[in-house]
């Protein structure tokens, strides 16, 4: 059998074999869900009221009428941008857990020793991670687009496909950043103190909790040059357009005048930062995904880098 076929089928089997140690721990599936879900649960119950005035009082300033449907459907879409954002690499971290897992109990060790290559093990705990989180989020996905779909749904197919691309890419970006990081932890305390660190501070350095519109000048350059910024506005970009359009077709109905259109609609983007600036440049879509683009390819560059130098030990 070629040794290529031979290779590939053992990278199947680990790949396999990490996602169910994963999912077959009912809990760690449970805590790897929870983060997102009190975020949604926190949203719905307490903080729903605080986006709608937001979005209501930039209406009421110039006197404009807007359906409660696509008030509170936009509400729920810039959450929804900012729970699938930042779920994207948290979930990552918590879900890279079976490598540390078999590094406490010495099972890398044992694999090390078998005819499995060293590459073949990380690209495989790589994968494994990425499957697991995928899944995790099409499911926090499923929930937010069922409570969009009862307060009020304004997106288009393209859009729903995109939205999807975008948190493949938001994915593919945490993920690499955990593997990165976590090849250094080696104990329980440590990823549990890496998850604790990352899960806390994530959602606010990349504007996903809060707008950064809302912060102080120097913060906000400063933060444009993080690239999980950038994954927060191409989801953010994708849910909130058709809303977006939804609210031009209602202004246009009242015989606004386009002038007015253009800055409420400006002025909402730039609020809750569908539109991203880089010292005061504004960020097109495209240059969003190159920049993710380029630091994933930093990131796979690093991780590949760890991997030998790692294997070479």
């Amino acid at each position: 059998m070629n040794v290529k076929t031979v290779e590939f089928r053992k990278f199947v089997s680990l790949v396999g074999r990490n996602t169910r140690c994963y999912f077959k721990d009912k809990f760690t599936f449970f805590m790897s869900l929870i983060t997102p879900i009190i975020l949604f649960v926190l949203f719905v119950t307490f903080l729903r009221n605080v986006y709608i005035d937001s979005f209501s009082s930039t209406f009421s300033e110039n006197n404009i009428v807007v359906d409660d449907r696509i008030i509170n459907g936009c509400a729920g879409a810039w959450l929804m941008s900012s729970i699938l954002s930042v779920s994207a690499v948290t979930v990552a971290f918590c879900s890279n857990t079976i490598m540390i897992d078999d590094k406490i109990s010495s099972a890398l060790n044992d694999f090390r020793v078998s005819p499995v290559k060293g590459t073949t093990l990380s690209i495989a705990y790589f994968v494994s991670n990425f499957f697991v989180t995928f899944t995790v989020l099409m499911c926090v996905m499923l929930i937010g687009h069922i409570y969009l779909a009862c307060v009020g749904w304004y997106i288009p197919v393209g859009d729903a496909f995109m939205i999807i691309v975008d948190v493949i890419a938001g994915i593919l970006f945490g993920t690499l950043l955990a593997g990165v990081v976590e090849s250094f932890v080696s104990t329980q305390g440590g990823l549990s103190a890496v998850s604790t660190l990352v899960s806390s501070m994530y959602g606010f350095i990349c504007g996903a909790y809060m707008p950064i519109s809302s912060f102080a000048k120097g913060l906000q350059n400063v933060l444009s040059l993080l690239p999980g910024t950038y994954t927060v506005g191409i989801i953010r970009n994708h849910y909130m357009g058709g809303y977006m359009d939804a609210i031009v077709d209602a202004m246009r109905n009242q015989s606004i005048d386009e002038s007015v259109i253009t800055e409420v609609v400006n002025g909402m983007r730039d609020s809750f930062d569908a539109n991203l600036y880089c010292f005061g440049n504004s960020v097109p879509l495209g240059a969003m995904y190159g920049i993710i683009a380029g630091a994933c390819a930093l990131l796979l560059a690093g991780y590949i880098a760890v991997v030998i130098i790692k294997n070479k030990k």
